[in-house]
């Protein structure tokens, strides 16, 4: 149990878009698994509308309720399946089945069931379909222990499972065999192919999926083809029709929803469209851009979107046309940028699509650009050594941007170093200088020293390599007629250590020092002269990580060592100040204040250690991080400084730390439970509580607001009725959602009583339409006795021509009446 207000590891973003199908809903939103959460995208802005959360683990499977299209189940490897209202973002029940859920199907054919794969007791890698009865009861967790097994040694995969026409029968493959069964017969027939490999050919299967409207099984294979089984009802009469284009395995296949088109992707980054379930008749879309992983259907057919395995979904129209597409974090094979942070956009940015740039908003978890740095067109070919992106840095302001790419050569590499600027007019960076073969053998770190960017002599670049120097680049006038920039780069200065390889670099906060590791050895340099100011050592070992303290700490020189040492160096004494032995993979000082983050690695645990250089003592410690390996982490300054309730957690207020483990998994620590992160957009978009958050509801808002100004401007009376602000029947008719309402005829008696005013508040009402009352004071006071004591309404005290409206006693209507009926021609004759 996690206590209130405790540090809490949750995963932030970059999961895996393809860990289940899509699904899209009946008015064209898109429901996607991420991760332990569940997306609600709009199909027409690409954006992310809701963020439903409450698993433990990773959702397996989602699926729109056949019964209510506005709700969702979804699967999750926590052993639970969920109901949700996705339009509101609210779990409505939650089922505990108790075992591990590798996926799920809903057919509408089972009325208080769903089915799902579970792994089968006792037996390793062998699955089962079951069919899991839904408890109805009046809590929000119940217990659903009543399975029923459907169909034995299935496959793990969501593909691997499919439902017949109208629910009347299952089919299962695995490896070359194929199982079909009848619900109502209770027949299973099982169909097996060879598993001779003839010819470049390979039977195995890699996806299944039924027709929607007539007894056909369409089956993809490893080797490209397209099977059509048909009459599957008898166990040696049945046939079956290829289909082949995919030169490789066939990833997924959909058909659509009167089933005259089928849809199939795969390795080749091509969507291809098969029409009447003919080799002659097909369309593609190509140039996807990654692997399709899945393919999903709309009810009405208008659109189709496909999963791609670089974390990316392509929404196409029914035309096989190119609609829209949302870029989540690619994941790459090898994050060799590290994480960085940009200084303008405050985005994640690392490796991405090969040779690319990526830059991730955490905030939308998706992909604002990429900038292509080796601009090379990448081959798919195993073997083949290409340029890839290894280092990247930002000048203090965004305005500089420092990338080297080299080949993939060990002995020989071919460097390139490119310096970019960052253009104000088109938003995006444009090439200033390439350098080739900056060093002689691979860069191993670089950094820029930018006290103040609108001085040109300020910004210097240095780069460390295995060739065992450091070199510092500046900027030159660019003497150059043709060039169309006024500066470029150049080297200004080179620097070694006893021949040893240079390793890290890192300039103090007034940018006044440098300090470059030798393999053993921490040199200091001062950046003005380039002179050799001190050396640090801590034998055995070579530095693995270094970082200057800042504010208060500034006087300090941190050092981690690949033998599991981690040292503390005061520059003014040049003296060693105090050491830990702490294994630590990851070194992170937060820019904006004196803390530093240390990770370690020891036995298959990653633990986190923050401490200011001049305390020895940590401030904060947090064992087991996570199961995975922590590879790289980074502070991330926040736009507001957060409110943190404990002083065991100060180091968070002004930055967060997110880090990235081996398995690609974006992690942040947040002190909010997960209620408060979720925070739905209805309260964040609020505009008045009267109001539901719609583009119409802010215009009427922004319209009534400006009615009200001119109404005061004009000084009109506006008299308001407490009924019609504050009716909970009209509040509740008008808020909840159309599909949870109640019948019309019963809301419409109370709906109607809502509205109807009393006799009361009906008289005074129209004693303030229809009197106009004097502004003088009356002499005489002999009707006293009949004013009956009347509540002034709450009009917030809304004066007319300086006098508050007040309510008249039915006498004094009588007596106005009376005046009003009065002939006062005569008075005109004088």
């Amino acid at each position: 149990m996690v206590s209130p207000g405790a540090l809490r590891v949750v995963r932030c973003g970059g999961s895996a878009l393809c860990g289940a199908r899509a699904v899209f809903s009946a008015d064209s939103y898109l429901l996607c698994a991420s991760g332990d959460f569940v997306k609600v995208y709009s199909v027409s802005t690409e954006e992310t509308l809701r963020l439903m959360g409450g698993h433990a683990d990773l959702v397996t499977g989602i699926q729109l309720n056949p019964h209510n299209h506005m709700q969702l189940y979804s699967s999750s490897l926590d052993g639970t399946i969920k109901l949700w209202d996705f339009m509101d973002g609210i779990p409505i029940k939650t089922f505990m089945v108790g075992s591990k859920l590798l996926a799920l199907y809903t057919p509408a054919s089972a009325e208080d069931s769903v089915f799902v794969v579970i792994p089968k007791k006792g037996e390793r890698d062998t699955f089962q379909l079951v069919s899991v009865k839904l408890t109805k009861g009046a809590g929000q967790d119940l217990e659903a222990k009543e399975l029923s097994v459907v169909l034995d040694g299935v496959g793990s995969s969501m593909k691997h499972i499919a439902f017949g026409r109208e629910g009347e029968y299952v089919v299962s493959v695995k490896e070359v065999n194929l199982q079909v069964y009848f619900f109502k017969r209770k027949l299973l027939n099982r169909f097996s192919l060879s598993t001779m490999k003839t010819k470049g050919g390979d039977n195995h299967f890699s996806c299944v999926m039924c027709h929607p409207t007539e007894d056909c099984i369409a089956t993809g294979h490893a080797d490209g083809k397209i099977r059509l089984w048909r009459n599957f009802h008898h166990r040696k009469e049945y046939t079956y029709s290829t289909l082949h284009w995919h030169h490789d395995i066939v990833m997924d296949l959909a058909f659509s929803m009167e089933g005259t088109r089928l849809l199939s992707g795969g390795v080749e980054s091509v969507l291809v469209q098969w029409h009447n379930e003919s080799s002659c008749q097909k369309d593609f879309l190509p140039r996807l851009g990654s692997p399709i992983e899945s393919i999903a259907m709309s009810s009405d057919g208008t659109l189709c979107c496909t999963l791609h395995t670089d974390n990316r979904i392509t929404i196409i129209n029914s035309n096989l046309r190119f609609s829209r597409s949302i870029q989540g974090l690619i994941k790459s094979r090898d994050v060799k940028t590290g994480l960085v942070v940009d200084p303008r956009t405050k985005a994640l940015v690392l490796n991405g699509e090969p040779g690319h740039l990526q830059f991730y908003c955490l905030q939308s978890d998706q992909q604002l650009f990429s900038l292509d740095i080796v601009q090379r067109q990448y081959i798919h070919q195993a073997g083949l050594k290409q340029s890839d992106l290894v280092k990247v840095a930002f000048s203090a302001q965004g305005t500089w941007l420092a990338t080297v790419e080299e080949s993939e050569e060990v002995t020989d590499p071919e460097l390139q170093l490119k310096l970019w600027f960052y253009n104000e007019e088109t938003q995006s960076f444009k090439l200033n200088t390439r350098i080739n073969t900056p060093h002689d053998n691979h860069i191993t770190d670089m950094c820029f020293r930018d006290m103040d960017e609108l001085e040109d002599d300020s910004l210097i670049l240095v780069t460390t390599g295995r060739d065992c120097v450091f070199k510092v680049w500046v900027m030159v006038e660019d003497t150059d007629p043709e060039a169309q920039q006024s500066v470029s780069w150049s080297c200004d200065f080179v620097g070694s250590y006893h021949n040893y390889q240079a390793t890290n670099c890192c300039f103090s906060e007034d940018g006044s020092l440098l300090a470059v590791s030798f393999e053993e050895t921490v040199t200091v340099w001062d950046s003005v002269t380039w002179d050799l100011k001190c050396t640090f050592c801590h034998p055995p070992g070579n530095i693995r990580n270094i970082c200057f303290g800042r504010l208060t700490c500034s006087k300090y020189l941190i050092g981690a060592t690949d033998y599991g040492f981690l040292c503390c160096w005061n520059l003014l004494t040049c003296a060693l100040e105090w050491s830990a032995h702490l294994n630590v993979v990851v070194l992170q000082p937060d820019p904006l204040s004196e803390h530093i983050a240390a990770v370690s690695w020891l036995s298959k645990e990653s633990s986190l250690f923050v401490f200011k250089p001049n305390e020895p003592r940590p401030i904060y410690i947090q064992r087991n991080l996570c199961k995975e390996k922590i590879l790289l982490a980074a502070f991330v300054p926040r736009d507001e400084p957060e409110i943190i309730r404990s002083e065991k957690y100060l180091w968070l207020r002004r930055s967060q730390l997110f880090f990235l483990t081996d398995t690609q998994e974006l992690m942040t620590l947040s002190t909010k439970s997960l209620e408060e992160r979720l925070t739905p957009s209805s309260k964040q978009l609020a505009v008045e509580e009267s109001l539901p958050v719609t583009p119409f509801s802010l215009l009427l808002g922004k319209h009534r607001r400006q009615k009200a100004q001119e109404d005061i401007d004009l000084g009109k009376l506006v008299v308001h009725n407490k009924h019609e602000q504050a009716s909970p029947a009209v509040k509740e008719l008008l808020h909840t959602p159309a599909h949870v309402l109640p019948s019309a005829s019963f809301l419409c008696t109370i709906f109607i009583n809502s509205l109807l005013i009393s006799k009361e508040n009906k008289s005074a009402e129209e004693v303030a339409d229809e009197v106009e009352m004097e502004s003088e004071k009356t002499e005489d006071n002999s009707d006293e006795d009949d004013i009956t004591e009347m509540e002034q309404e709450d009009t917030s005290h809304m004066e007319l021509l300086g006098e508050m409206t007040c309510k008249l006693s039915k006498s004094q209507e009588k007596e106005l009446r009376k005046i009003r009926k009065t002939d006062y021609s005569w008075i005109s004759a004088f």
